[in-house]
């Protein structure tokens, strides 16, 4: 058994070279190799270091329960392996209620331990904003996206919009950024996006954000969030939704407030009023809809 002053003199080195390796790391690397983190720069959103910090505790607690597994599968198959001169079956082991137990209770607390911290980070990721500084409806259709700026009238009326078309790819397949459909957020305002779709299921997802939501017909969901670092993201539809779903692309820009206030003054100025989001859905076969047309139609 080696001594407790051996021991020391091997953790030490091991605990320097770690904390070496882990001060040279990147912000990318420290964050699980996920998008979205750039060094010396704020996270993209209030949200994506709760979301990287999963997924990374996630796999270190994965990564050391793989090593013990992989040492222990190691260990007996070299302490346990057939010597020279041997035959038969090894004795077997059975009803050994310590082991049972251990490799029934362990794995139950690792699960436990998992479903609890995804079930807090998800919990505060899906608090929806009660006054939110921005609210904004997000709408997907076969294969773009219309984004409306929500107003504070009653009936919606002061609100402004854009729509879009699907991406438009070149002889070669590079596609022309400029004619995506664009999504401007103010930078540090707490922004909730209310998502909806005009006729399939999609699903809303800007990359860098580490986060997406599904849009159906017959609920709609939303995702609040606090823009935290100027730039410009990439989105994309993240649930196969028809033919050209690869075509259903579009881009985010995070700018300072008085840019974003200028972005919306100039669809004023265009005529891009008024709310548009049930004016052009493509399905009218909503629950409870169909019974009333037939039991119409048979009235008449």
């Amino acid at each position: 058994m080696p001594s407790k002053r051996r021991l020391r003199w091997v953790a030490l080195p091991l605990g320097v070279a770690t904390a070496v390796a882990l001060a040279g790391c990147t912000a990318t690397e420290l964050n699980g190799y996920l998008p979205g983190f750039v060094e010396g720069e704020p996270a993209v959103t209030n949200q994506t270091e709760r979301v990287s910090s999963l997924w990374v505790n996630s796999w270190i607690v994965l990564l050391a329960v793989g090593v013990i597994t992989w040492a222990l599968m190691a260990w007996a198959a070299i302490a346990y392996r057939r010597r020279k001169g041997q035959s038969g079956l090894p004795v077997q082991m059975r009803y050994n209620m310590p082991i049972e137990i251990f490799y029934t209770i362990v794995p139950l607390i690792l699960v436990l331990g998992m479903f609890f911290f995804t079930a807090r980070d998800q919990a505060a990721i899906e608090t929806k904003w009660d006054d939110p500084d921005v609210e904004i409806t997000a709408i997907a259709k076969q294969w773009a996206w219309d984004f409306q700026y929500d107003g504070e009238q009653e009936d919606n009326s002061d609100a402004v919009w854009t729509m879009g078309i699907q991406a438009q790819p070149d002889a070669a397949g590079n596609i022309d950024q400029d004619q995506l459909p664009t999504l401007v957020l103010p930078v540090d305002q707490k922004v909730t996006i209310n998502l909806q779709s005009r006729d399939v299921i999609h699903s809303f997802w800007i990359i860098d954000f580490l986060y997406k939501k599904d849009m159906y017909i017959g609920k709609d969901n939303s995702w609040s969030f606090i823009p935290t670092r100027v730039g410009e993201y990439a989105g994309k539809c993240a649930e196969l939704c028809g033919e050209y779903h690869s075509m259903m692309l579009f881009n985010v820009k995070v700018v300072e407030q008085d840019e974003y206030d200028a972005y919306l003054q100039s669809l004023e100025e265009e005529g891009n009023t008024g709310d548009i989001t049930d004016a052009y859905d493509r399905l009218s076969n909503l629950p409870g809809t169909t019974g009333q047309n037939d039991s119409e139609e048979g009235e008449e």
